[in-house]
């Protein structure tokens, strides 16, 4: 059965790809989207972040049991998937990591600790040089 473009799922898509620097919840979307005049109802948001995922087109995250999942916009490239990632915990900004040192940091887990790093998943948590020079 072949997948139809719906206008809720490209306002998805255009909301996620315009802050692919964020991971956004469910509720930050659908208030983004809000706040651009489209009120989605929450089912349909969760119904069409799930179809989104399941298409490889977004990434979901889940940092812990006691907060809501997160979404990025990953694009039909797939990117973002060998890399470190970096979030400040001020303005929730995220940083993709590709420098060869945190490659080693995965390559030394491998062969040190025989643990292999899922680098779709990996999530530092920091401040930003910018929040930092805020203070």
């Amino acid at each position: 059965m072949p997948e139809y473009k719906t206008k809720q799922k490209e306002m998805l898509i255009e909301c996620l790809d315009s802050n692919k620097n964020i991971h956004m919840t469910a509720a930050d979307i659908s208030e983004h989207l809000k706040a651009k005049g489209h009120h989605l109802g929450m089912s349909t948001v969760y119904r069409q972040l799930d179809k989104l995922v399941a298409a490889g087109l977004v990434r979901k995250y889940i940092i812990d049991e006691n907060s809501s999942a997160c979404y990025q916009f990953i694009g039909e490239s797939g990117e973002c998937s060998e890399h470190f990632h970096l979030k400040c915990n001020v303005c929730g900004e995220l940083f993709h990591t590709d420098c060869s040192f945190m490659k080693k940091i995965a390559e030394h887990m491998k062969e040190n600790h025989d643990f292999e790093v899922d680098l779709s998943k990996t999530l530092l948590y920091g401040t930003c040089s910018k929040c930092r020079n805020k203070h």
